[in-house]
């Protein structure tokens, strides 16, 4: 597991790493600087402690970088200020191939499973014959095939009616962001396919429009959410009304 340095997309792996772990009683290694490592440890929830124990967790040095505060009064409510860490993220392509040839050379077969952001750091995938690597998407499919569509010209194919009611991409991110993610286009397509936390019930429309996107590029695709644990034993806040609400 390659996870890109922000929340939200490092619990997300972590939980699929414990749910294959657990499922499959396979070896997961989670690869990260040690202080995303830590961060995704920490922060993890409705996880079993005795199930992230299982989880290898391989940090991979990083150099230093600034973390400056978030500022609140910015018009824009983007944590821009992670922006060093995600520019450092960018350095570790070699740390990440060294680690991949050393793992290659013991397993039978080495899957690499990485965030859409972390395509160019995972590329020496290419250079192992038992080596094969997947795209776990950490957005909505419904997002990521309005992204992918506007991105390469393509006219939506959503009722008129969601098209109305459907906001405008434009200021949701930064343009460094934009940048980064722009920069991995190159090496994104090594992948064998997209994993994508999502199912047919919740999202089947928007995972065959995006199956038809992907068919063209050859790509595999799976929906394997969400993988929120089912069993809430491990939830920090029980008392969440947010929870009550889900609850009914």
């Amino acid at each position: 597991m390659v996870p890109f340095p922000a929340q939200g997309h490092l619990n997300q792996l972590l939980q699929l790493a414990c749910l294959i772990s657990s499922s499959y009683d396979l070896p997961v290694y989670y690869v990260g600087s040690a202080t995303h490592n830590r961060q995704a440890r920490v922060r993890a929830n409705a996880l079993n402690p005795s199930e992230i124990a299982k989880i290898h967790f391989h940090d991979i040095p990083t150099p230093e970088f600034a973390s400056p505060p978030p500022d609140y009064n910015a018009l824009r409510k983007f944590p821009s200020q992670l922006q060093p860490s995600w520019d450092a993220s960018m350095l570790l392509p070699e740390s990440i191939a060294s680690f991949l040839h050393d793992i290659s050379s013991k397993a039978r077969r080495v899957v690499v499973v990485h965030d859409t952001l972390m395509s160019y750091n995972v590329q020496d995938v290419l250079s192992l014959h038992n080596a094969e690597s997947y795209i776990f998407n950490c957005i909505s499919v419904f997002t990521l095939y309005c992204l992918m569509s506007l991105s390469v010209g393509i006219s939506l194919q959503l009722d008129e009616e969601l098209l109305k009611k459907l906001p405008s991409f434009e200021g949701i991110i930064t343009d460094q962001l934009k940048n980064l993610g722009a920069s991995q286009i190159p090496y994104m397509d090594i992948r064998s396919g997209d994993i994508h936390n999502s199912s047919k019930v919740i999202e089947g429309e928007f995972l065959d429009l995006r199956a038809q996107v992907a068919s063209k590029e050859e790509k595999k695709q799976w929906a394997i959410g969400p993988i929120l644990p089912t069993k809430l034993d491990c939830v920090a806040n029980r008392n969440n009304m947010c929870l009550d609400w889900l609850d009914k």
